[in-house]
């Protein structure tokens, strides 16, 4: 029997809760929603905050790129520039230090593997959990379930790396169930693809995550279709492996590396860098992708997750660990440290004395120092006349001083050999602290060699 989403999601949708809510439950908002022809490939897992498949597509068309380029994201979290470098016929590299979006990255460049083959896959292992799940007396299409004991749970350690109520008990039970019958299909070619499609779903259908654009917990859901709402998933990839097969494309390769170490890229390879670092904040960009990384086995506990945080550019106070020196490489650049010593000041003169608010200081050092010290090593990969753009972010979040993120990255670049070119103007955001209009910017380099 082939199992068909739309049958199995009947009669929640015609439910009492969701016509209530005026919404099928079976997905959450998307902030930065993608565009309608920009959905296919980008849309099996993308990270929230990625920038659009358009600004890159503009960059690689502004930097007269040809399909003999080679096109680098050393920040390319879910992969938006690595996709859209493929699809234009080059040679694509990313690097990303979050196992989880490293991992999507990776998937969503694996383009040769038979839609059918996936297809049919999914179909078996969505009979085979269906049956496990009646079984045990729950039937993951009834919006009325009847109360079941004894459900799977996280480890309390798993349990302590999520946002409290970020997944309710019941489609937790469901997913760990789907994902324990997935992983007998580990070594199959067609794994990572379902796995995949299991991370996007949870994050935007199964859990109670909402992004706007801070990661939260929503109203919470007592239960939703888990195994239907994976099909949706596998189903969205199948028909977007179908619309390219028979085409080639080149080589994509996705390392799992710190963007500030890169003797993984081979010397003088490299014609063009399009991506967005983090800016510097207060957000600790690895809790938005939490859930999935630790359902799925990305993360397993403490160690592993401060592990992932010191592969990480110094962003925010809740990376920065003892021994971090980053900041010694802008020891001489005079707009950073004035910064740093007004946002000291005016801790100091606000009162402000928690662990967090005595590193603002530090974090906007160590950030600067990070992006330095990759800036430097970037050099000797970069041929000569390569072009960069880095896509960033003015910040007020460290007590309202305002860090002119893009004025300052071209400085360093400046400092270490590059040309500034320009710094475009992409948009301007709301500043949730300040409320002021702040600006988002691509700054433009050209290294000279």
């Amino acid at each position: 029997m082939v199992i068909t989403p739309s049958q199995l999601h009947m009669d929640f949708i015609q439910s009492e809760e969701i016509q209530d809510t005026k919404t099928s439950e079976l997905s959450n908002g998307r902030a930065n929603k993608l565009a309608t022809q920009d959905r296919a490939l980008h849309d099996w897992y993308r990270f929230v905050l990625s920038f659009p498949p358009h600004l890159v597509r503009d960059y690689l068309t502004k930097f007269e790129l040809n399909k003999n380029s080679v096109v680098l994201d050393p920040f390319c979290g879910t992969g938006t520039t690595v996709v859209e470098s493929k699809l234009a016929g080059m040679k694509a590299i990313g690097l990303e230090g979050n196992p989880f979006p490293h991992f999507a990255s990776s998937v969503k460049t694996s383009w040769n593997l038979n839609a059918d083959l996936l297809a049919s896959n999914a179909q078996r292992i969505a009979t085979e959990t269906l049956e496990v799940l009646k079984s045990q007396g729950i039937d993951d299409n009834s919006p009325f379930q009847k109360e079941v004991k004894d459900l799977r749970t996280l480890s309390e350690e798993a349990q302590k790396l999520i946002l409290t109520n970020s997944i309710s008990p019941l489609p937790l039970h469901k997913s760990l169930t789907l994902f324990e019958i997935l992983k007998k299909h580990e070594s199959e070619p067609y794994y990572p693809h379902l796995l995949l499609a299991l991370g996007n779903a949870l994050v935007f259908k199964i859990s109670n995550l909402h992004f706007g654009p801070e990661v939260g917990v929503r109203k919470l859901k007592t239960d939703v279709p888990v195994v239907s709402n994976w099909l949706l998933e596998v189903e969205k990839m199948a028909r977007d492996l179908r619309q390219i097969e028979g085409k080639s494309f080149p080589d994509a390769k996705v390392h799992l590396i710190d963007s500030r170490n890169l003797a993984v890229l081979e010397p003088n390879s490299i014609d063009a860098v399009i991506t967005s670092p983090p800016y510097p904040n207060e957000k600790d960009y690895t809790r938005t992708t939490r859930l999935e990384s630790v359902l799925l086995g990305f993360i397993n506990n403490k160690e592993e997750l401060r592990a992932l945080k010191k592969n990480l550019v110094r962003s925010n106070t809740r990376g920065i660990y003892k021994g971090d020196d980053d900041d010694q490489w802008v020891t001489d650049f005079p707009e950073i440290q004035r910064i740093a010593e007004e946002i000291e000041k005016r801790r100091i003169e606000l009162g402000k004395d928690s662990g967090f608010e005595r590193l603002y200081a530090k974090a906007t050092k160590l950030y600067f120092g990070g992006m330095a010290k990759h800036l430097s090593d970037l050099r000797t990969a970069l041929r000569p006349g390569a072009k960069l753009a880095y896509v960033v972010g003015d910040q007020a979040s460290y007590l309202r001083v305002m860090i002119r993120t893009g004025q300052i990255l071209g400085d360093i670049a400046q400092k270490l050999g590059y040309e500034l070119v320009n710094i475009d103007l992409f948009r301007t955001r709301l500043a949730t602290a300040t409320k002021e209009q702040l600006r988002e910017e691509v700054v433009i380099l050209k290294w000279r060699g």
